[in-house]
C-alpha cells in the first residue's frame, strides 16, 4: 500500500507518498492522487491510503522548513529511470542547499558531456520527488528560473528559503 500525507508549507500544500517508509513521490499539491497517477502501474496497483503521519519524511519536511536545510537528504527514496536518468537524479541530490547550477553542469556532474543539458532538463522535468530531489536548484545558464513543474513562485520560494537567491 502506498501511504500519503499532505503537509502545509509556506508555499502551499506538499503531498508525500511512501511505500514501506521509502518516499516514491512528493510534490506541491493538495491532491495526493495527482502524484499517485504519475507512479508506475506496478506501484499504482498497490493502492493509495491517506495517513496522519508518514514519520521520518514528514519530520524531515518540518525540520527543513524550520531551517535545517539538509534534513531532506536523510530521507530514503526511490524513483524509476534508465541508468543515465539515475545518474542525473543522484547528481541532483548531491547539489547542496544554497547552491544553484546549470543544466549543463548537472550533466557533467552525472558523468555526461555538457551538451547533455537537455537530458538533465528532462530528468528535472520528470522528477517525481520534489523537493527531496532538488530540481529547483538547477537554473538555465542563460539566466532566469527556467521551468518548474509546480510553478516559478514555488521554485523562487525554495531558493530564497535555502538562501540560494536573495529574498525580495
Amino acid at each position: 500500500m502506498i501511504e500519503a500525507q499532505v503537509l502545509t508549507t509556506p508555499t502551499g500544500p506538499l503531498a508525500l507518498l511512501a511505500r514501506e517508509g521509502v518516499l516514491v513521490a512528493a510534490g506541491f499539491t493538495e491532491a495526493p492522487d495527482e502524484m499517485f497517477a504519475r507512479l508506475s502501474p506496478g506501484l499504482r496497483s498497490e493502492g493509495l491510503a491517506l495517513t496522519a503521519d508518514l514519520g521520518h519524511p514528514a519530520r524531515a519536511v518540518r525540520d527543513y522548513l524550520d531551517g535545517d536545510l539538509a534534513a531532506l537528504d536523510s530521507v530514503a527514496l526511490e524513483q524509476p529511470g534508465t541508468p543515465t536518468r539515475q545518474r542525473l537524479l543522484t547528481a541532483l541530490r548531491e547539489v547542496p542547499p544554497g547552491v544553484t547550477i546549470s543544466y549543463a553542469e548537472l550533466a557533467e556532474r552525472a558523468g555526461l558531456p555538457r551538451t547533455a543539458a537537455r537530458a538533465a532538463g528532462s530528468a528535472c522535468a520528470q522528477n517525481l520527488i520534489a523537493p527531496f530531489v532538488p530540481c529547483h536548484r538547477i537554473l538555465p545558464s542563460t539566466g532566469g528560473f527556467g521551468g518548474y513543474y509546480y510553478g516559478t513562485p514555488v521554485k523562487r520560494w525554495l531558493l530564497t528559503h535555502e538562501k540560494a537567491i536573495a529574498g525580495e
